[in-house]
């Protein structure tokens, strides 16, 4: 198992890199960001080898990418190219398309303690709970994971894409030793809706990947000029150490894992960030640093010792 280094050594050392980055001639000069939810997937190598993928990072003052890897080794190729930068999450994700079935399969618990007992990871997620396709929080594998998640004091990222937020509820309010990070913000729910799991839930953290102009489309977060609809604004002012922001590089969303087209989401980074960095450049500065970048510190206990 690895040694894991002084947390605070490790907030100085990212934010010494994103120092370091400001480059004026390559336009990193923008503050420095965390990024909460970045893939790295089998789809991609093809086209974003693994140095050009950290590179790209770093391109864009990244301090901190929470990365997912599809097989989850891929996420520790990035690790080991920038261990200053990235935080590695385990997924139970193999093969195309079992982001549709890994919670019908009941070697997931194994292979996930054996991950987190590896020390190589710090998190487990992205799982995908999708009308249709998920069980009942209650079933063995989704509850355990859960809880294997409090267990390791790691946080679980969860993507949940239903018309209610009575899932989430659930199994927030069942797992409350759990922190979860609650991926694009629920993806197809409204403000109101996202505020009453937070409400009930203060386990729960949002993160506002893919709620973007290209993604999530039916369900803007922003206005045509990039700046938020009020009532957004109003949920992040209202949770101010809640909210976080991510990239999610995955494109184009149609071909989800196809086999037979590579996925080209990190050649779409910038725009992705650059939407984000956009409005919040419009919040007041202490409200902005901390969904920008201290949020994400505190949460994957980069200055907790």
């Amino acid at each position: 198992m690895r040694a894991p280094a002084a947390a605070g050594a490790r907030r100085a050392g990212w934010l010494l890199f994103a120092a370091l980055s400001c480059i004026p001639a390559l336009a990193l000069c923008a503050p420095p960001l965390a990024d909460v939810h970045v893939h790295y997937k089998w789809s991609q190598e093809d086209v974003t080898s693994a140095q050009q993928a950290v590179d790209t990072l770093m391109a864009n003052n990244i301090a901190l990418a929470v990365v997912i890897g599809t097989p989850a080794d891929y996420a520790l190729r990035l690790e080991e190219l920038a261990p200053d930068r990235i935080v590695p999450v385990w997924s139970p994700y193999r093969t195309p398309g079992e982001w549709s079935s890994w919670a019908y399969d009941k070697g997931v618990l194994a292979r996930a303690r054996r991950a987190l007992e590896s020390g190589d990871y710090r998190g487990i997620g992205e799982l995908h709970l999708i009308g249709g396709f998920t069980p009942h929080w209650r079933s063995p594998v989704i509850s355990g994971l859960a809880a294997m998640a409090a267990q390791f004091d790691v946080p679980l990222l969860l993507h949940t894409e239903l018309s209610r937020p009575d899932y989430m509820e659930g199994l927030c309010r069942a797992q409350p030793g759990t922190r979860i990070l609650w991926a694009h913000a629920g993806a197809v729910l409204t403000p109101q809706q996202v505020s009453d799991v937070m409400t009930r839930c203060p386990n729960v953290w949002v993160e506002l990947s893919a709620r973007d102009p290209w993604r999530f489309i039916n369900n803007p977060m922003s206005d045509p000029d990039g700046a938020l609809l009020p009532p957004w604004r109003a949920l992040i002012e209202a949770f101010p150490e809640r909210f976080m922001i991510g990239s999610d590089p995955v494109w184009p969303v149609e071909n989800l894992d196809s086999w037979d087209q590579a996925d080209t989401g990190w050649q779409e980074y910038r725009r992705f960030i650059d939407f984000h960095r956009a409005w919040m450049s419009r919040l007041p500065p202490e409200l902005e640093q901390k969904v920008r970048l201290t949020n994400a510190l505190a949460f994957f206990r980069a200055d907790v010792d």
